[in-house]
């Protein structure tokens, strides 16, 4: 499915514009066919009677239950009476259509909401209507404007309507519907617990972020963070699309990657919000599986007190005509409001391993998925710091890590024995597990030491022992391990160590001193 969308080169203005301004522009550069995409239809309404009054337009609203309401009425309010009589006429979509050439006069837009259209735009005639009332209205200064929670245009109506969206409410407005709930002083917090409550609540519609403050106020008799948290989780998980990660533990639970810790920690510290040359993008983490790069991911959040959203692709996925698309958007759409905060997405090699053959698999829609996540990687303007994993890069179409995607590319290897020694304290600590022999742990990853150590608590044994019941998957997937290794090297950076990444065979081939050091004669064809 394509759309006409409101992007120009210009996007962050736009994207931080209210509803109201980027309706007026379009309606007095007379385009005559919207579609508002929302979630919140009675904040919408609303905002369009105020424009409509401001401007002298006039308005009317039609929607199944109420049918025909306007013609200067408040369509928030009462019925006006303009509609027709009989119920069943009433909650025709089509009857409304065409009273658009009565309520038209040609010297004053006119605006038509239609409510929730999207589930009746499976009949024939109406999207005929639709088209023609939509050729008409330009001569006419009339505006049908179709206002649902979903973007599901039919072929007919592609090239003829403007879709645009309706934007979450920003930090001030959360500010003010907190300020409107708790009255009372004490009830809304100041200072930095202020700051931890806006947090919280972005990324929230407005009565999502209502039903929060007066959660927090009956729970705790004041607005506090953690009520806000509770029920943005639960409204993120109801989505399906993206999901909160509150890790209890930061980088010192953590054992290794000092590289990569570093890095990441600093260039989130002299990122500006204000400077988009100057702001984080993000990190694409490749490597052996059981490395630990979903538990970075959690840890990067508690280091930098930003919420962590996981971002499942597979859920993206969807069975009807252009769904995957508007989940892309949503879910993007929902990450940029929450900003700042880190948006995670694992194993990205399953989900865009498709793309380049997309068009005779699935017609299309892995690689319109792969091009909107691309897009969004490099033009987003929000404080969204972006952290991948992928286990196998041969699956990975290559433009996705080119320079300017993200700030750096890392590989994460089987940790060395430094940063095992690390694992093994950490997690002997959390399982009770008092000092003792250790097993062989050659070419084991961080999550095999917890293994260990976890069975060893759970029965009873000593870690030599529990280690038996290990099988590293260096090698039961020694080939795969040594084709990702043979790849990174010297093209990614060492998340152990700063500076590139070099193969264990290489650094002790290419030590001073030793033959394979010295350079080898060329040989002459």
């Amino acid at each position: 499915m394509s759309e006409n969308r409101t992007h120009s080169p210009d996007e962050s203005e736009r994207a931080n514009a209210g509803l109201a301004t980027r309706v007026c522009e379009l309606v007095r550069a007379c385009c005559s066919g919207l579609w508002i995409e929302s979630h919140e239809h009675e904040d919408a309404l609303r905002e369009l009677a105020e424009l409509a009054a401001a401007q002298d337009w006039t308005l009317a609203v039609w929607s199944a239950e109420s049918g025909l309401r306007g013609a200067g009425a408040d369509p928030l309010g009462a019925a006006a009476g303009d509609g027709p009589e009989d119920a069943d006429e009433a909650a025709d979509p089509l009857v409304a259509v065409r009273a658009l050439t009565q309520l038209a006069d040609g010297r004053r837009p006119v605006l038509l909401v239609l409510v929730n259209l999207h589930r009746f735009l499976h009949r024939a005639e109406l999207v005929q209507a639709l088209a023609e009332h939509i050729g008409w209205g330009k001569r006419q200064r009339a505006t049908l404007v179709v206002l649902a929670p979903v973007v599901d245009v039919p072929v007919e109506l592609q090239r003829l309507l403007v879709v645009i969206e309706h934007p979450l409410p920003d930090r001030e407005q959360l500010r003010q519907i907190g300020r409107e709930i708790a009255t009372e002083p004490g009830e809304w917090p100041e200072g930095e617990q202020e700051m931890a409550v806006l947090d919280a609540a972005s990324g929230l519609t407005r009565l999502e972020a209502e039903n929060a403050f007066s959660l927090a106020l009956v729970r705790h008799g004041r607005v506090a963070a953690e009520a806000v948290w509770e029920l943005k989780t639960a409204a993120l998980r109801t989505g399906g699309l993206l999901q909160v990660w509150r890790a209890k533990d930061g980088f010192d639970a953590l054992g290794g990657l000092g590289a990569l810790k570093a890095f990441c920690r600093r260039s989130l510290l002299c990122s500006s919000r204000d400077d988009r040359d100057r702001r984080a993008r993000g990190v694409l983490l490749l490597g052996v599986p059981g490395t630990g790069k979903s538990a970075f991911a959690r840890a990067l959040g508690h280091e930098t007190g930003r919420p962590t959203l996981f971002l499942d692709v597979g859920a993206l996925m969807g069975s009807l005509v252009g769904q995957t698309e508007q989940n892309v958007r949503r879910a993007l759409q929902t990450a940029d409001a929450m900003a700042p905060c880190i948006l995670f997405v694992d194993e990205l090699e399953k989900a865009l391993s498709g793309a380049m053959t997309s068009g005779r698999t699935d017609s299309g829609v892995t690689a319109r998925l792969f091009g909107t996540l691309l897009t969004w990687l490099s033009e987003h303007t929000s404080d969204v710091y972006f952290v991948g994993t992928c286990n196998d890069v041969s699956k990975l179409p290559p433009e996705f890590s080119r320079a300017e995607r993200f700030d750096a590319v890392f590989f994460l290897d089987l940790p060395g024995r430094t940063a095992k020694d690390a694992i093994w304290e950490l997690y002997q600590r959390r399982f009770g597990l008092p000092e003792q022999p250790r097993p062989d742990d050659t070419d084991w990853t961080g999550a095999e030491i917890r293994a260990c150590c976890r069975l060893a608590a759970l029965l009873d044994l000593p870690l030599t022992a529990a280690a038996q019941n290990v099988v590293p998957v260096a090698v039961t997937a020694a080939d795969a391990v040594e084709q990702l290794r043979r790849w990174a090297d010297g093209r990614c950076l060492d998340a152990e160590r700063p500076g590139r990444y070099r193969r264990p065979e290489r650094l002790e081939n290419n030590a001073p001193g030793t033959p394979s050091a010295r350079r080898r004669p060329t040989r002459r064809r």
